[in-house]
């Protein structure tokens, strides 16, 4: 039993990281698309031909389940991959209904920080249509945020001050809830907290995301063991070094998800 996850690049090892968590007991192929990242600067046109052609290779591999762990990717492509693939399909969107649900009697306002890519994209504007009935949602594009994280760039200095100056028009007191829309930016979870005021919270897609899998999964009748939790590696681009830099990232963000872990239970 092969669980696969796609992304342009490492930010979906996030959601995995999740999900090696919640379903132990399954196997996992993790896709990047090397030759193309970052998805979010370019065009729909281009994005959509990328990753018809990145998923054809995993379909070839042997997979069981698909999950496309990108939220541009989710919005210009889960749909028509979901038409050619009989398999189960979960996508992505940025988490923007929980946080509208969870703030709505905060008086607090929600900033979304997305890529230009999906903040342009006519499924991100239905999104926030449909359920921010009180106009209290605004949305920040963080374009150089996924170069930083390909580059593994994690020093505390460099991206504090990144984000700092991009939230320098804010009044954060304005702001209640922080969503991380896209995946690669629940790698700067740690480095937001100290930035951002105590009272915003975090919010990402990633457990909803994984909650959705296990539905599915039962839906079909996939049964729950099947695997090891054994993790295998590839990119479009072939490249070894690539693969060396996907396995640090997800040993990064599985330690600081542990490490998040215990200083709540303290």
């Amino acid at each position: 039993m092969t669980i696969g996850f796609f992304d342009s690049g490492i930010g979906g090892l996030s959601v995995l990281a999740e999900s090696l968590q919640r379903l132990p007991a399954k196997d996992y192929l993790y896709m990047a698309d090397t030759l193309h990242v970052p998805y979010g600067t370019k065009s729909k046109d281009e994005v959509r031909a990328y990753i018809l052609e990145t998923v054809g290779v995993m379909m070839r591999e042997g997979i069981d389940a698909l999950v496309v762990a990108c939220n541009t990717a989710t919005s210009i492509a889960v749909a028509e991959l979901r038409e050619l693939y009989s398999l189960p399909i979960v996508g992505m969107e940025p988490a923007v209904k929980p946080a509208v649900e969870m703030n709505r009697a905060t008086g607090k306002r929600i900033l979304v920080f997305a890529t230009p890519l999906t903040l342009q994209l006519p499924k991100y504007y239905a999104l926030v249509s449909r359920v921010d009935d009180q106009g209290i949602v605004d949305s920040l594009p963080l374009p150089e945020l996924v170069v930083y994280c390909e580059a593994l760039q994690f020093d505390k200095q460099i991206m504090g001050a990144y984000f700092r100056d991009k939230l320098s028009r804010y009044d954060l007191n304005d702001y209640g809830i922080v969503v991380l829309g896209c995946t690669h930016y629940p790698f700067y979870k740690d480095i937001l907290r100290e930035i951002l005021p105590p009272h915003i919270q975090i919010v990402d897609g990633n457990a909803g995301t994984v909650r959705r899998l296990s539905a599915l999964l039962n839906r079909y009748g996939i049964p729950e063991g099947g695997g090891s939790a054994k993790v295998r590696f590839m990119c479009s681009g072939g490249d070894p070094a690539y693969i060396d830099k996907m396995q640090t990232a997800l040993a990064y963000i599985r330690e600081t998800d542990i490490q998040r872990e215990e200083m709540l239970r303290s």
